[in-house]
């Protein structure tokens, strides 16, 4: 009896619910948030909307250094949105419209760089639905930036980017964070004889005015503001194809029988960190840009790595240029295809790509892969109490992240054995590829791999302690 009165009261108020209007969804404006909260850089990128696709007209006259750019977004807003900001420095922004209307905008100070303000037009934009946001604007490269410098000069009056960690927005708007990655189409204009170059797959050629020619580019696969690569200068495209691969590198124009033999040992190394790995590949390009000055450091731009001419001074005599080649281009799997969430777990960028180039060194005859840990291991020990441990860096470029992070890896290998690191790794660049993931995605994903729970406290260890655990397999390791 009991059970029949509940099931008719239960209906009956089945059938009230029903005959109830839905309830109304607030529309609840506000504005996006100024930083993405990154533990390194707080304020780097912005909130409340998701990029998907970047696409840049970017005209630039060498010597003079003046550009025009005209930068179009279209993103999706993830809350109710009132304003949002877009990360830009050191040049003037003539218009902003979004969904095709004038917007209006201010421009103040950030801690890294500026921030653009944009108040869109009527009541707001509503949370999860798509909107396209058009900057124009123009300046000059050599203007003194509010944050760092991203542009490099180089003496023929052309430049190449070097956006790491947040100077994209020295070239264009845009969201500066890790966490929003995004496909980008690249326009890029220059004086006839003046050679563009851009990430991704060039797409062709077309006339502009005054005797002008645009570049045109596209990435496929998302991309982080950080990881922009482009330049205008007097260099020649030398091409290639390699496992399916398509093979584009920069050499000046001047110096392309001296830099060739360099950049086509290209598929070379994409062949063995294929093996290696046993992934292949992330992109469907990848080349290498050497410059002929203004640039002395190596960088991973996504799909096109950067270096400076000092790395192949003695390459008539030596080619341990290949060894920080390896290094590059084992960031496209780690880092720029699997990108750290946060800059706190930027060891999963650059260790990586010190371990597998040591890798490489050693079986080109260099010093053994062991060597080299045990030497990173001694001096490890005291950077954990000055720079932080690899998992807790208190700043970007320091060798906790660096050599440090390669010996975390050497520990993990050591513990597992050869068979089941590369089972962590090859999972690893799977399971999270095109999109991002932090430590704690990585030693979740070492524990699933293997079974083993007790990697957990391991890593932690290893990634997180003030003092060096014991090397496993190496007692007198100390």
């Amino acid at each position: 009896m009991t059970r029949v009165l509940s099931t008719a009261v239960a209906a009956v108020a089945a059938t009230v619910a029903l005959a109830l209007p839905a309830q109304a969804v607030v529309f609840d404006p506000r504005p996006g948030a100024a930083g993405a909260g990154d533990p390194l850089f707080p304020t780097l990128g912005n909130g409340g909307y998701d990029v998907q696709h970047y696409d840049l007209a970017f005209d630039f006259t060498p010597v003079t250094y003046d550009f025009t750019g005209t930068m179009t977004i279209t993103a999706q807003a993830t809350q109710d949105l009132s304003s949002f900001n877009l990360d830009i420095d050191s040049y003037a922004v003539d218009q902003v419209t979004v969904n095709g209307k004038a917007a209006t905008w201010a421009i103040s100070k950030g801690q890294s760089g500026q921030e653009l303000t944009v108040t869109p037009p009527g009541d707001g934009l509503h949370d999860r639905r798509m909107f396209k946001t058009v900057i124009t604007y123009h300046g000059n490269g050599r203007t003194k930036p509010v944050g760092a410098v991203g542009w490099r000069y180089m003496s023929d009056g052309g430049f190449v980017s070097a956006a790491q960690a947040s100077r994209a927005d020295t070239f264009a708007p845009v969201n500066d964070t890790t966490m929003d990655k995004a496909t980008w189409s690249f326009h890029l204009t220059a004086p006839d004889g003046w050679t563009p170059a851009a990430n991704g797959v060039a797409t062709g050629t077309h006339p502009a005015s005054d005797a002008r020619t645009t570049w045109d580019f596209r990435l496929d696969s998302p991309m982080a503001p950080e990881l922009l690569g482009i330049s205008v200068g007097r260099q020649t495209q030398i091409t290639g194809k390699a496992r399916g691969v398509r093979l584009r590198s920069y050499v000046p124009d001047d110096q392309v029988e001296r830099y060739r033999p360099i950049v086509e040992r290209t598929g070379e190394q994409i062949a063995w960190l294929e093996d290696t790995l046993g992934v292949r590949f992330p992109f469907d390009t990848y080349g290498v840009q050497i410059v002929r000055d203004g640039y002395s450091d190596a960088l991973e731009n996504q799909t096109l790595s950067l270096f400076g001419p000092n790395w192949f001074a003695n390459s008539a005599t030596s080619t341990t240029y290949t060894n920080v080649m390896i290094h590059e281009l084992t960031h496209q799997w780690f880092g720029d295809s699997v990108t750290p969430t946060t800059w706190q777990s930027a060891w999963l960028n650059e260790g990586p790509a010190v371990y597998y180039a040591a890798v490489w060194a050693e079986q080109q005859g260099g010093t053994t892969l062991e060597e080299k840990m045990h030497t990173a291991y001694t001096k490890l020990d005291a950077v954990r109490k000055s720079d932080g441990p690899p998992g807790l860096p208190t700043e970007l470029g320091g060798f906790n992240i660096y050599d440090g992070a390669a010996v975390v890896l050497y520990a993990l290998h050591e513990r597992v054995g050869q068979e089941k690191f590369d089972a962590i790794v090859k999972s690893w660049l799977i399971r999270h590829r095109d999109s991002n993931a932090d430590t704690q995605d990585f030693i979740d994903n070492a524990v699933q791999v293997t079974h083993d729970s007790s990697l957990r406290p391991f890593l932690e260890d290893w990634l997180f302690a003030a003092d060096n655990p014991s090397m496993p397999g190496h007692p007198d390791w100390s």
